[in-house]
């Protein structure tokens, strides 16, 4: 497995690991790192990509001086690596919401994580991480996103999985291929707050959306987030 590194906002770079048998034509595991005075991960990745990723960073910034490693909710593809990557950079500790640090963190990482309250903010030097949480959206108790300030990025963890290879950053549609990604691995929570939870997130009016699996989106992020959330409302009533 090759990680490539790709800028796609300023000082933020996608990690992108392309596992090929995963579904028809490939599935993509997506890193972000965000150089600053205090540099800031979202996703670890497994602990199997552990060695890629590691050495995807060190192309960029000595991975010693990660100051912040986050993800959007306690699953093995977006964490799985904390401990190990705590272990290298001696700076740096897990940020996430107050019920993923309650019901997981505190337990599983090897360093107090620090637990944020909805709303709060981390700021890294340039650029200030707002902590959104998005519980069960697209699923976990524990779910959340960033929002980078400066540069209107959304770090949206699942939200818009697609398949294949794409490139690191697109403006073409993400919604159809996220809807078939959902047809296939069924991975959302179809709760009743999910729409309008989703819905806050395009009041954001984020200029790029970070994507953990699949292409990054830099085109009419919010128009895109209230079509996501239609597509959510009308499988839930599909479901009722």
């Amino acid at each position: 497995m090759t990680t490539k590194v790709d800028e796609i906002a300023p000082s933020i770079y996608r990690l992108s690991t392309l596992v090929p048998d995963i579904g028809p034509n490939g599935f993509t595991f997506n890193q972000f790192l965000v150089v600053d005075d205090e540099p800031l991960l979202f996703h670890t990745g497994p602990r199997a990509m552990f060695p890629a990723v590691r050495e995807a960073i060190a192309t960029v910034v000595p991975p010693e001086r990660l100051r912040w490693i986050t993800f959007g909710h306690v699953e093995a593809d977006e964490c799985g690596s904390m401990n190990e990557f705590l272990a290298v950079a001696p700076n740096a500790q897990v940020a996430h919401g107050a019920t993923g640090c309650l019901v997981s963190l505190n337990d599983m990482a090897d360093r107090p994580p620090r637990p944020l309250a909805d709303g709060e903010v981390i700021e890294t030097g340039a650029k200030r991480f707002r902590h959104i949480d998005t519980p069960h959206a697209p699923h976990g108790w524990e779910a959340r996103v960033l929002f980078e300030e400066t540069t209107g990025t959304l770090f949206a963890g699942d939200l818009f999985t697609h398949l294949g290879d794409g490139p690191a950053l697109t403006d073409a549609d993400i919604l159809g291929p996220a809807g078939q990604a959902e047809d296939i691995f069924r991975f959302s929570s179809l709760a009743p707050t999910t729409p309008a939870t989703v819905e806050q997130l395009a009041k954001l009016a984020p200029t790029t959306m970070a994507l953990m699996h699949g292409s990054s989106y830099s085109g009419d992020c919010a128009d895109a987030l209230t079509m996501l959330a239609e597509d959510y409302r009308r499988r839930i009533a599909t479901a009722a």
